[in-house]
């Protein structure tokens, strides 16, 4: 192989690691990669969270934001079985109840998915010429602009254009969160802090359910406008900490700028930890893995997603992440309206949304566990297994009978499907798809793979509300059968095109 140009011609400013920039010659750099590769491989879990202590915080901080997508997403659904909520933005039905048509509700949901869609793709645009800190900067100074659209908004015009243009921020958050997990922590730290990003969409699930639970009894327009303005919590929150985190090392040395890695680098790792470690070392690692991708043709570009070995890393990242969307899962933002349809009481409906995402976070950290004892693929497809059992399960007790003991079990089946999609499918997905890609084409394979994934949830948004709504199709719990089988479908496909472990 020919060698690669001088990293240190970069942009590396002077100062007291000058020898070490001077030194970064080709033939040294492979043996420091060696090193530090072996040493990567053979971390444990403690020796890990013992040297990268400020690279979990900041981690972990970074993917809060993502709470911020999953209280929107529950809190729009549940919305639809919310008696304030309802009489504001609805329309008074035949039974005298007051509720919002399925094109309605298809289309407020359908413009969260699309404006995500929107900024997926702008986030693969302009992360990688600015950097993940400056973007996830810009997404969250966005959020606090648009979110006044919801709260003031008096009309379902306005809040469809609310939720529209608060997509493109939040479209943002799914993978550059993913992207700088995957990025600033070592292999053996890789798979919880991604989890953990799981972990934060469903925590803003849990507190939209609590904050709607607490305020479905109030009659005024505070009882929803109260929710959105917790919105403006977050991002101020954030904002104030990611202002001063570090930039990614990876993506200092794909810019040729070896001496910022490495300042980041010291501002990721633990001082005075007992590990036997190197930071110039990983920083020749990550210059060497940069160099050999840079060699096999592996540029920046979405173009590049899809030539030679990485097309097939693409294919398989876009068929782990949109499984996420096609087998079922879009039915947990309707939990509470499909509760609501399936004959319970709305004060229990609210309940049991809450116990569900409760379930999805013990859910979620059960996962880590699982994916070490199981395997990442035995997993995922054993999952998806368990989820269309339970969705058909959820499909003959409609058919059967429409008593309230029925209706309470249908909700039951509902909360272990939660359960169940956390421990092996919606967790162990985030982990597979970070650890796919190369280093060079991550954050752009995962926004074409999230692109698809939010297309899907459109499609979701649309059909889903026509099950359950009783002014159209009415399906109610027979919408098991639709979702149980497309997880059949996909499971089948995972199969057979994906590798084994």
């Amino acid at each position: 192989m020919e060698s690669p140009s001088n990293p240190s011609t970069g942009n590396a400013t002077s100062g007291p690691d000058d020898g070490y920039t001077t030194n970064l010659r080709y033939g040294s750099i492979i043996g420091e990669a060696r090193t530090a590769t072996a040493q990567e491989h053979t971390m444990t879990l403690w020796q890990g969270i013992h040297l990268y202590p400020k690279a979990i915080a900041w981690s972990m901080m970074i993917s809060m934001a993502v709470v911020m997508e999953g209280f929107d997403n529950a809190l729009i659904g549940s919305f639809y079985a919310f008696p304030p909520f309802q009489k504001k933005y609805g329309e008074k039905l035949t039974d005298g109840t007051y509720g919002l048509t399925a094109p309605w509700q298809a289309g407020l949901s359908g413009a969260m998915n699309a404006g995500q869609v929107l900024g997926l793709l702008l986030n693969g645009a302009i992360s990688e010429p600015l950097g993940f800190k400056k973007t996830m900067l810009a997404a969250l100074f966005s959020t606090v602009t648009l979110v006044p659209l919801l709260f003031f908004a008096q009309n379902k015009e306005t809040l469809l254009a609310g939720e529209l243009l608060l997509g493109l921020p939040l479209g943002i958050f799914q993978t550059l969160t993913t992207a700088y997990a995957s990025e600033v922590c070592p292999v053996v730290l890789r798979s919880y802090l991604t989890t953990y990003v799981n972990l934060s969409w469903v925590i803003g699930q849990l507190l939209a359910l609590s904050v709607l639970n607490g305020l479905v009894e109030t009659p005024t327009e505070w009882s929803y406008r109260i929710p959105f303005a917790v919105e403006w919590v977050w991002p101020a929150i954030i904002l104030s900490v990611v202002v001063f985190a570090p930039e990614s090392p990876w993506w200092h040395v794909r810019h040729d700028n070896p001496q910022r890695a490495l300042d980041c680098l010291h501002r990721l790792i633990g001082k005075g930890s007992q590990v036997d470690f190197d930071a110039k070392q990983t920083i020749s690692m990550m210059v060497h893995t940069n160099e050999i991708e840079k060699d096999m043709l592996a540029g920046t570009s979405y173009s590049d997603c899809f030539r030679g070995v990485n097309s097939r890393r693409t294919c398989i990242n876009c068929l782990i992440t949109t499984s996420q969307a096609l087998c079922g899962a879009g039915l947990m933002a309707y939990s509470t309206y499909f509760y609501l349809q399936a004959g319970l009481p709305t004060q229990l409906s609210f309940t049991l949304s809450a116990v569900q995402y409760a379930l999805g976070f013990f859910g979620t950290l059960l996962s880590l566990p699982l994916v070490s004892y199981f395997g990442r693929r035995t997993l995922f497809v054993t999952g998806l297994f368990i989820l269309t059992t339970i969705l058909s399960i959820i499909g003959f007790l409609a058919v059967w009978d429409e008593r309230p003991s029925i209706s309470l079990a249908i909700g039951s089946f509902l909360l272990a499907f939660v359960f169940a999609y956390n421990c092996t499918v919606g967790a162990p997905g985030y982990v597979l798809v970070s650890e796919i890609p190369s280093t060079r084409l991550r954050s752009k394979t995962l926004v074409i793979s999230r692109t698809l994934y939010n297309i899907l949830c459109i499609v979701n948004s649309i059909i889903i509300p026509y099950m359950l709504n009783p002014t159209a199709w009415n399906w109610k719990g027979k919408t098991g059968f639709f979702l149980g089988w497309t997880v059949f479908y996909v499971r089948a496909t995972l199969l057979l095109l994906s590798p084994r472990n």
